[in-house]
């Protein structure tokens, strides 16, 4: 199966918003800390950049965000804790990290629960006043935060240091890199894998050493933490998909003049237009070919390969989803229609 490139049939709508859709903002001056996970460089980084020149063009100046990125100011439990007790007014984290706060995010973990070949309607049902929008604000609502950007990370895919990668078959006995998330190591365990559950800065390491010899991951993560340099093949298995969500204190969010809020609205919506269409397919063709001259061996998962990767993760997702609501289930599998 070919992943190609993500492009929203709306990019054209949305990136013609001008400055003038929030005129002559004659609102209060406000300043915001948002720090987030990616380092400098990432499509990450580049989405929660332009959200902050936008808001500072928007508002004439009025309003400024000053971006921490790289987890300067701490991992993304301590950005999103921050954000909580409201010393930091927007906290980022991954979907995976954000499962500790309360488990119905890890609605994004279930196994192709999303899938690329359908990804612009999931984009358009997390952008405001869809269903699933407002079902994910009222989670993030009961524990005292506000989703202001529900900015991309990618589908992860598996690499290794020494065996060719192909079908599930292809993954059996391997030291598997997994996050702490239950479900990503059931996933391993379920593909014949043993999971060896890493924190991300210790997994360079791993691999050089031979504590582990695969993981899964995005490309353009994998690529900018050097991670190539210790790898020799890679599948797209595009098993699970993940965000880098902006979470904004609940309480200072009420706080704002509704000018502002909008102001902020807008300007997250057309910074993540951004990096859906222009940031992150450009940053995944260069990781990607980046990758492939190292000497990288990528395999492009057939259609009969990936039916076996679904089949047998199967149960996975079957366990983990009767632990969620219904209804937050089917809205994500909505999307894949």
């Amino acid at each position: 199966m070919k992943i190609k490139p993500l492009i929203l049939s709306s990019v054209v709508l949305a990136m013609s918003v001008s400055t003038a859709a929030v005129a002559d903002y004659s609102g209060p001056k406000i300043k915001m800390k948002l720090a987030h996970p990616a380092p400098p460089g990432s499509h990450i980084t580049v989405a929660y950049k332009k959200f902050a020149d936008l808001v500072k063009e928007k508002s004439d100046g009025r309003i400024k965000v000053q971006l921490f990125p790289g987890s300067v100011l701490g991992s993304d439990r301590v950005m999103i804790e921050g954000a909580q007790r409201g010393t930091l007014e927007i906290g980022v984290s991954s979907t995976p990290n954000l499962a500790s706060f309360t488990p119905l995010y890890q609605v994004f973990d279930l196994p192709y629960i999303t899938s690329p070949e359908h990804q612009e309607q999931l984009y358009k049902a997390l952008d405001k006043g869809s269903p699933l929008n407002t079902y994910l604000e009222k989670v993030a609502n009961d524990i005292g935060l506000q989703p202001v950007m529900y900015a991309e990370y990618g589908y992860r895919n598996f690499v290794s240091k020494d065996r060719p990668l192909n079908g599930p078959e292809s993954l059996s006995g391997l030291k598997m890199r997994t996050t702490d998330s239950p479900v990503d190591v059931a996933v391993a365990k379920a593909l014949g894998a043993n999971p060896a559950p890493i924190a991300w800065g210790e997994v360079y390491t791993a691999l050089q050493q031979g504590t582990i010899d695969a993981e899964g991951n995005t490309f353009d993560l994998m690529y900018g933490a050097k991670h190539h340099e210790n790898l020799k093949y890679a599948v797209t298995s595009a098993h699970n998909y993940g965000m880098q969500v902006a979470m904004a204190n609940k309480k200072w969010w009420d706080g704002l003049p509704e000018e502002a809020q909008q102001l902020i609205e807008e300007a997250s919506q057309e910074a993540v237009t951004y990096q859906r269409t222009v940031a992150y397919p450009e940053d995944q063709k260069k990781a990607r070919q980046g990758m492939i001259d190292a000497g990288i061996t990528i395999h492009e998962t057939t259609e009969e390969e990936m039916a076996q990767y679904r089949q047998l993760t199967k149960p996975v997702f079957d366990e983990f989803a009767a632990k969620l609501p219904a209804e937050l289930v089917q809205l994500v599998q909505d999307t894949q229609q």
